[in-house]
């Protein structure tokens, strides 16, 4: 009888490391795949601020921002922070102003790409901390999931919202007391 203890106790300490471990895989799997939807949110977000800024651009006749905004749309993986960090300090370097709806655009996308980039560098934090981890580095739980790389651009500032114009109210005539 008193061996039957033993067994149920093994079998129980082996059922609780199992649970800990698939705990532990599924916090690991889900981290990177929150950092990869991050990384496209983010990639998506700056697509959208530089044909933004193209737009402003051609209707403003600002040369350096097109061509900034242009290699930005262009470029490639290995040049992407570089052509991002172009468009930023062109950005930095005109007055957005007017109520247009380019300009508007251009304003929302840049105000996302801050919010998308705050996210992003938040999560590949996140799943290198798990990477980090002696239980994760000594079974490898990682293995199987590209290692997150955080976008280093330059941070740029969260522009002031431009109001919408506002519509006009019709005149109602008061109706006599």
């Amino acid at each position: 009888m008193p061996a039957m203890w033993w067994v149920v106790g093994a079998v129980a300490a082996v059922v609780l490391l199992a649970a800990y471990l698939g705990w532990t895989a599924h916090r690991v799997e889900r981290v990177h795949v929150r950092a990869q939807s991050a990384e496209r949110a983010l990639d998506a977000h700056l697509m959208r601020r530089a044909a933004a800024a193209a737009v402003v651009a051609e209707q403003a006749d600002i040369v350096e921002l097109y061509a900034a905004a242009r290699l930005a749309l262009d470029a490639g993986a290995d040049e992407r922070e570089s052509a991002e960090n172009d468009l930023t300090r062109q950005l930095q370097s005109i007055t957005l102003s007017g109520g247009d709806p380019a300009t508007r655009t251009l304003v929302a996308s840049s105000r996302r790409v801050v919010l998308a980039r705050q996210v992003h560098t938040d999560l590949v934090r996140d799943a290198l901390t798990a990477r980090r981890r002696p239980l994760v580095r000594a079974l490898r739980m990682a293995r199987r999931y590209p290692l997150p790389q955080y976008f280093d651009i330059e941070e740029p500032p969260m522009p002031p919202a431009i109001p919408a114009p506002a519509a006009p109210v019709p005149a109602v005539p008061l109706e006599p007391v």
